[in-house]
C-alpha cells in the first residue's frame, strides 16, 4: 500500500510541475522591454556633468555650454527622449571664448591675434637674460590670461679685470660697477708683449672673461706671394701688431687685405692673393668690353682683368635675332657661353653683317645658358 501510494503521488506531481514550467516560460516571453534613450550626443563645449547614462521616454534635457564656451543661440535648447529611443534634434553649438594675444607676442604666434579658451602660452628668455614673472599663462574661461607676459632682464656681470701687464678697452662706455650681458672689450698688453687672447665679454652665466696673460710674441720674416711682392718692408722678424703691405705685378688684381699683421699667436694674418688676367679665347667675332663694342682683332692686347665682365653675342635661330650673354674673368679663366658659335673665316670676312652681334637684337633674351667649361679662355 505504501508503495502504491508513493507511485500515485509522483504521477500527480509531474503534470503540475510541467504546468508551472510552461507558465513561467509564457510569462517571460510575453513581457516586452520598455524603450529608453542613452546619453544625448554632444559636441565640444556642451556641459555634460548633469547628463545621466539612461533616460526614459518623455524625459526632457536642457543642453547648456560649459564654462568658458559661448552658445550659438540665445534660446534654451531642450531635447526629448522619443518612443523610438532617439533624441530630438538640437541646434546648440558651443565655441570657446577667445583671449587676445598681447601685440608684442603676435609675431611669435605666427600673426594670430587671439587664442581659444584653455590655450597655454609658454615663455622663455634668450641666453643671458633672466625671467621676471611666470613662465606660462593660460586662457581663462572669462577670456583673460591667467598671468601677464614676463619681463626678460639682461644678466649683469662684475667689471672685468685687466691683465697684469696691460689694460682693457671697452667697446662702449661703461658706468657703474657692472656691465650687461653681451657687452665686450679688447685686452691690450704693454708693448712689446701680446695677450694670449684679445677679446672678452660678459657671458650668459653672469661671469666676465678671465684676463689673459701678457707674453712676448714675434712673427717670422714675411713670405712673398705669387705674382706679387712686399712693399717698403725690412726683411726681419716683426713684433705683435706690426704690419707689412703687399702689392701685385702689373695686370694682376689683389684679392684680400693688402696689409697683414703679426698676431698674438705668432702668425701673420691671411695674406692676399694676386689674381691673373684672362685672354678672350676666340679668333673671330665681336664682344662688348669696357663699355665698347669691339671686334676681337681690335682687342689689343687681348687681356681682360680679374672680375671684369665680357659680353658675347649669340643667335636666336627661331627668331633670327641676336642677344647678349655676359661672362666674367676669374683668376685667369674666362668661360665662353655655350650658345656662342664662332663664325667661319669666310662668313666673318665676307658677310660680317649677318653675325649675331650685327643683326637686330631680340626683344627678350632666352634663358641664360651656362658658360662652356670645355672652352675657357686661358690666362694672359
Amino acid at each position: 500500500m505504501q508503495g502504491t501510494f508513493a507511485d500515485l503521488t509522483v504521477k500527480k506531481m509531474v503534470p503540475i510541475l510541467a504546468l508551472l514550467l510552461l507558465c513561467q516560460g509564457f510569462l517571460c516571453t510575453t513581457v516586452t522591454s520598455k524603450k529608453v534613450c542613452g546619453r544625448p550626443p554632444i559636441t565640444d563645449g556642451i556641459d555634460e556633468t548633469t547628463l545621466k547614462r539612461v533616460f526614459e521616454v518623455g524625459d526632457e534635457v536642457t543642453l547648456t555650454c560649459e564654462r568658458g564656451y559661448l552658445p550659438s543661440t540665445t534660446t534654451s535648447q531642450r531635447i526629448t527622449c522619443t518612443a523610438t529611443g532617439e533624441w530630438t534634434q538640437s541646434n546648440l553649438a558651443c565655441s570657446p571664448k577667445m583671449c587676445p594675444i598681447p601685440r608684442p607676442l603676435q609675431p611669435l604666434a605666427k600673426g594670430r591675434t587671439e587664442a581659444p579658451f584653455r590655450s597655454v602660452l609658454n615663455f622663455t628668455c634668450d641666453d643671458g637674460y633672466v625671467m621676471l614673472g611666470a613662465n606660462e599663462s593660460k586662457c581663462s574661461h572669462d577670456g583673460t590670461w591667467s598671468n601677464p607676459p614676463p619681463l626678460c632682464k639682461a644678466v649683469n656681470c662684475p667689471l672685468p679685470k685687466p691683465p697684469t701687464e696691460g689694460r682693457i678697452v671697452h667697446d662702449t662706455p661703461v658706468t657703474g660697477n657692472t656691465i650687461m650681458y653681451g657687452q665686450s672689450w679688447t685686452y691690450e698688453c704693454n708693448s712689446p708683449k701680446a695677450p694670449t687672447y684679445e677679446r672678452g665679454s660678459c657671458k650668459a652665466d653672469g661671469t666676465a672673461t678671465e684676463p689673459p696673460l701678457c707674453q712676448e710674441v714675434s712673427c717670422r720674416i714675411p713670405a712673398g706671394i705669387p705674382n706679387g711682392f712686399i712693399t717698403f718692408a725690412v726683411m726681419r722678424q716683426h713684433g705683435y701688431k706690426e704690419k707689412v703691405k703687399y702689392a701685385c705685378n702689373e695686370n694682376y688684381i689683389l684679392d684680400g687685405d693688402a696689409e697683414v699683421q703679426c698676431q698674438n699667436t705668432g702668425n701673420w694674418s691671411s695674406k692676399p692673393v694676386c689674381r691673373a688676367p684672362c685672354t678672350v679665347g676666340i679668333n673671330r667675332g665681336r664682344i662688348f668690353y669696357n663699355a665698347k663694342k669691339l671686334w676681337i682683332a681690335d682687342l689689343k692686347p687681348n687681356r681682360v682683368l680679374h672680375r671684369e665682365p665680357v659680353v658675347f653675342y649669340c643667335l636666336n635661330k627661331a627668331e633670327r635675332c641676336g642677344y647678349p650673354v655676359a661672362t666674367t674673368c676669374n683668376d685667369g679663366v674666362l668661360p665662353i657661353p655655350e650658345c656662342f658659335e664662332e663664325p667661319g673665316k669666310i662668313e666673318y670676312t665676307l658677310r660680317p653683317k649677318t653675325l649675331p652681334s650685327e643683326i637686330a637684337m631680340c626683344a627678350a633674351s632666352p634663358p641664360a645658358s651656362p658658360a662652356s667649361p670645355a672652352n675657357p679662355a686661358r690666362a694672359a
